[in-house]
């Protein structure tokens, strides 16, 4: 076919090539793009095994992968629609530039066979290289996927927790919650282009979007992690579905049985359909059930001691330690290029305690010094920045891996989680330490392991505690209808002014060694968890 073949795919009305090296017609018959091509044909027929593509549904496009190419430069190979997804061979596949425009397309078959056609889903595979840099995007109609978005014909969102298999996600770990946010179907799939885009912006982490009544659209930086990812979402969906049949509550950390209004089990409500018509009794009445709680750690579950007094020194005093041992693994230089650029940033800023970090020709011991040297009087001065807060995470699992060290959380805390979680109130941790400190802290207190209480983690990577806008990027991630849903528990003012601003429900946590409140400032306090 000709090179500059023009279709409904091509961005903008016009045909935009790649540079002449990709868009030769060497390169269009070469290995690697007959190697994507084969590739594809082969994933079909395996995907056809599992039930995905039956009965022509279902697609998959691959970008052919070369390292002397950006990724958005390169070109796409996408299957056909219509077509016998387990008969397929690398000639039936199209060949698209970047932009969408043909390249090349198959030649047509004999009866019985159709006409050749690219994908129908081809422009929202398009939006997901577009939106996400992917490398690769499968589409499935797989039974698992179009079932779990029926259980409850109303929720916008699957979510799942504590599942061995969401680590599989990129980006998430067994503690997380998994998001996958649903859109509507329609007669025909390009007409789903618009919703799905609008599904990614609104999901940044999200890698998929499920479409209720017909299946799920899986991405990933290449076609391994697209596939990994897939049968992750699939055993998912699965496991929901089956939990759901038991009368199990997946959406819940410890998968207890679904209460319904009435608190009777059975189906009468899905486990992700919002729950607002129960009422419970509080020393100030009656007041609505909230959906989710958050909470604050130092000062609000745990003693601002336990902080200052025991987990700083002790980051402090192990960390040139732990910099020494781990100097060579991915994780530690991963740390120090993270602190490299916060001290370069800090020196332009001219922050007191901030001294040049030399480059690894001056030696592994000089590094060290002045990275421990920026690390003490970061913790000096209380700083609440990621390079800062990952390190410790990194030093406190080793205190925490080796008994040496055990958190403390206030007495009424795990009766209270215990409580929250009986009612099916989703809560999750918000504090500036790192996601793996909070996991760390919550798994190994006097009181045990409380994770199982805990639906989520939320830290300084969603924004600056004291800004409005890190809690309106919470109330997306946690998925309620309304940001009044949500009920934040700190002992900064600063910090329940940001929240009550983003339309969050406050209560600011009143407990022995805490700072003063500004007279007057207007929230309600509790000196304990059993008040909430």
């Amino acid at each position: 076919m000709a090179a500059a073949l023009a279709t409904p795919l091509a961005l903008n009305g016009a045909v935009k090539m790649a540079n002449s090296a990709i868009t030769s017609q060497a390169y269009l018959e070469g290995s690697r793009v007959k190697e994507t091509k084969a590739l594809i044909a082969e994933l079909c027929r395996h995907f056809y095994n599992l039930g995905w593509v039956s009965g022509t549904g279902g697609s998959i496009t691959i970008k052919v992968h070369d390292d002397s190419v950006p990724k958005p430069q390169q070109l796409i190979v996408m299957s056909p629609s219509g077509v016998q997804k387990e008969r397929m061979v690398e000639e039936d596949m199209y060949l698209l530039s970047p932009e969408g425009s043909i390249l090349s397309a198959p030649l047509a078959k004999p009866y019985p066979h159709k006409p050749p056609k690219c994908s129908d889903c081809g422009p929202l595979f398009l939006k997901a290289y577009d939106m996400r840099n992917a490398g690769a995007v499968i589409h499935s109609h797989g039974m698992e996927s179009c079932l779990v978005t029926m259980i409850n014909p109303f929720s916008k969102e699957f979510r799942i927790t504590h599942m061995e298999m969401i680590k599989g996600i990129q980006g998430h770990g067994y503690y997380d919650e998994l998001v996958v946010p649903i859109i509507e179907n329609t007669a025909h799939e390009r007409e789903l282009t618009d919703s799905l885009a609008e599904a990614i912006k609104a999901y940044p982490k999200t890698t998929a979007v499920l479409v209720r009544n017909h299946g799920i659209y899986v991405w990933g930086d290449n076609w391994i992690s697209a596939k990994t990812q897939a049968e992750c979402y699939h055993y998912l969906f699965d496991a929901a579905i089956k939990l759901h049949q038991l009368g199990l509550d997946w959406s819940t950390p410890s998968h207890g049985p679904i209460h319904s209004v009435n608190g009777a089990l059975g189906n009468v409500r899905s486990a992700n359909t919002p729950v607002k018509a129960r009422k419970l009794a509080s020393d100030n009445g009656i007041e609505p059930l909230r959906r989710c709680i958050v909470l604050d750690i130092e000062g609000t579950t745990t003693p601002i001691s336990f902080v200052t007094d025991v987990l700083f020194p002790y980051a402090r005093e192990s960390v040139g330690k732990h910099l020494d041992a781990t100097y060579d693994t991915e994780e530690t230089q991963d740390d120090i290029k993270l602190l490299r650029a916060q001290v370069q940033e800090d020196l332009e800023k001219g922050i007191v305690g901030a001294v040049p970090i030399p480059d690894d020709d001056a030696g592994k011991q000089e590094v060290i010094a002045a990275l421990v040297a920026n690390v003490e009087a970061m913790i000096k001065a209380d700083r609440k920045i990621t390079a800062l807060k990952q390190l410790q995470g990194h030093v406190w699992r080793t205190g925490f891996d080796n008994s040496e060290l055990e958190a403390t959380v206030f007495d009424d805390v795990p009766e209270a989680l215990e409580r929250w979680h009986a009612l099916g109130i989703k809560v999750y941790i918000y504090s500036s330490g790192s996601r793996l400190a909070q996991r760390l802290l919550f798994g190994n207190t006097n009181y045990g392991d409380l994770r199982k209480y805990l639906c989520g983690y939320f830290d300084t990577t969603v924004g600056n505690k004291r800004e409005t806008k890190s809690y309106l990027e919470i109330t997306e991630s946690v998925g309620v209808d309304k940001p009044s849903e949500i009920l934040f528990v700190t002992d900064v003012y600063q910090e329940a002014t940001a929240a009550k601003a983003a339309g969050l429900n406050v209560i600011i946590s009143i407990r022995p060694g805490n700072g003063p409140l500004p007279e007057n400032h207007g929230f309600r306090t509790v000196k304990s968890f059993s008040e909430i």
